[in-house]
């Protein structure tokens, strides 16, 4: 008898677990680190929970409630566009965008463009937004002097676009990897440039030869100014005195002299030695 009961028991669990390994799918279910989550509960007023996001770790539902996961990770756009600068002349772009969706705001995202948030929403204001800003300047300015202000511009207004509420993307940076501008235009645009550099580089030379001119000319001021000094400061009672320092010092030295007298007024005798 007990027997009988062992057994009814072991059948029943190894039948409560089979049911339970069949259903485990639909009601477990694991969010990566790099994920969020939420639930849409069919049979409820609750309806999309975007309120309750679902963090990492392992979770469990009712087997009729649905599950929509979003990787948050740094996505990747890359587009190719053609778009019109300022003179109305066509530009060929390569621009590349990363973004993510907002960690809290995954329900609202889903509300609105389901998983397809990249196809409906990111791509189309992304090349709007790029058309806009590059329409504003011109194709020189696109390609050289204002290529940086031009990826600011872009990564700024299409932030405010894509963060908006109920957008809910967060924009992480912007690059624009090439331009294509018809051949005559390129080769007007790289001459130009050439000569303004060629230019820049001559008034350098002719401010450096100026700077060099100018230095000389007030050396030799300096020097001129110098020498009038010590001319206005030789009188002969100078020169006189300092010929009786000389001969006296000259006169001290223990060595055989040659004598030679002045035959001026005011000469002094020169005293040469023997060696």
């Amino acid at each position: 008898m007990q027997n009988n009961k062992l057994l009814s028991i072991i059948i029943f669990l190894l039948f409560a677990l089979t049911i339970l390994f069949s259903f485990a799918s639909s009601i477990f279910y694991l969010v990566e680190s790099t994920e969020r989550a939420v639930i849409f509960y069919k049979i409820s007023s609750i309806g999309l929970d975007k309120k309750n996001v679902i963090t990492p770790g392992l979770h469990f539902k009712a087997p009729w409630n649905e599950v929509y996961t979003f990787d948050i990770t740094d996505n990747l756009v890359e587009e190719t566009i053609d778009v019109l600068d300022k003179n109305g002349l066509n530009i060929n772009v390569d621009v590349t965008m990363s973004f993510h969706p907002m960690y809290d705001s995954v329900g609202e995202i889903y509300e609105t463009f389901q998983l397809d948030y990249l196809r409906r929403l990111v791509r189309p204001e992304f090349r709007s937004t790029v058309r806009q800003v590059m329409g504003r300047y011109t194709a020189e300015e696109i390609y050289s002097t204002k290529r940086s202000d031009v990826e600011n511009a872009i990564q700024s207004e299409a932030s405010i676009a894509l963060a908006k509420p109920g957008n809910n993307i967060v924009m992480r940076s912007l690059l624009i990897r090439s331009i294509a501008l018809p051949e005559q235009i390129r080769n007007a645009i790289e001459s130009k440039l050439q000569q303004e550099q060629e230019a820049l580089a001559y008034k350098f030379r002719l401010q450096r030869e100026k700077s060099e001119a100018e230095r000389k000319r007030i050396a030799a001021q300096g020097e001129a100014i110098a020498n009038k000094i010590i001319n206005n400061s030789l009188t002969p009672s100078l020169l006189k005195m300092r010929g009786i320092e000389a001969t006296s010092l000259l006169a001290e030295s223990p060595n055989s002299k040659v004598i030679i007298i002045g035959n001026s007024k005011d000469g002094l005798p020169i005293i040469l030695g023997d060696n």
